[in-house]
């Protein structure tokens, strides 16, 4: 049996992540290091200005107090991972929400994807897209179609290698669809997010004043081919986007070199 190690998010109990522990642990040995509260938007950021906790929650299961996904795995893989034993996977998520185009440097589950693959463990980073995010959450979301997605890539991986070189890991985002509408899966590259400025302004009873970022809705510029991860969500796909942390522009080191001399 694969040994995964599973974070997230959106917080330890978050029900992405209860439905992915229950459906994975019949075929995988799982450990669980998920933050003890929601910590979307975290990016790819460690907690270096005060000390963190691990919290047990049950056999293979820790949660972090206020930590981020990178936390996480960096630290369960200092402390709870020894005398070379590590996962053969990490799986962030299953977050609520999308994480596609220039999203992904925003993303939390993204970044624990990150943190996993820079330790030379393969990472799946997977995301339920919605179509109206607060009434999905209350709604209780149907994962049907994201768990048997995520099942047939474990089941992949078990049977092979994992489709990446290092440094690289799979970004998967479920459309809002049921398993019947779903036409497969699509190989995508990140789309190019269209983003505008949404902040609140609001007085607090004292007077001062204070501002609550919003919910961006997902538009996004057409690729002349239709192959970004938005157009295969639109098209209902499931979107499988392979990224990799080089962030060079490879493309303009040679001008750079010209104009700087």
């Amino acid at each position: 049996m694969l040994k995964i190690l599973l974070t997230n998010d959106d917080g330890y109990d978050a029900i992405g992540l209860q439905v992915l522990i229950k459906a994975l642990s019949p075929i995988a040995k799982i450990m669980v290091v998920a933050p003890a509260k929601n910590k979307s938007a975290c990016g790819h950021s460690l907690t270096l200005e005060r000390p963190l906790r691990l919290i047990g929650v049950d056999d293979d299961s820790y949660k972090v107090d206020d930590a981020t996904p990178t936390d996480c795995i960096y630290l369960s893989l200092g402390n709870i991972f020894k005398n070379g034993y590590r996962p053969d996977l990490v799986i962030s998520g299953i977050n609520i929400g999308a994480n596609m185009g220039e999203d992904i440097t925003y993303s939390g589950t993204a970044g624990g994807a990150m943190e996993a693959v820079l330790h030379g463990i393969p990472a799946i980073a997977i995301s339920q897209v919605c179509k109206d995010r607060c009434k999905d959450i209350s709604n209780s979301l149907d994962f049907e179609l994201a768990l048997k997605t995520i099942i047939t890539l474990v089941k992949k991986i078990e049977d092979g290698t994992f489709p990446l070189d290092e440094r690289k890991f799979l970004n998967v985002n479920i459309p809002p669809i049921n398993e019947e509408l779903c036409k497969g899966f699509k190989i995508t590259k990140a789309g190019y997010r269209e983003y505008g400025n949404d902040s609140d302004r609001h007085i607090n009873p004292r007077g001062e004043e204070y501002y609550w970022i919003g919910l961006h809705p997902l538009i996004w510029r057409a690729s002349p081919d239709s192959s970004c991860d938005f157009e295969a969500i639109k098209d209902g796909y499931v979107s499988i986007t392979p990224v990799m942390l080089d962030m060079t522009s490879h493309k303009d080191i040679e001008n750079l070199k010209k104009w700087i001399n």
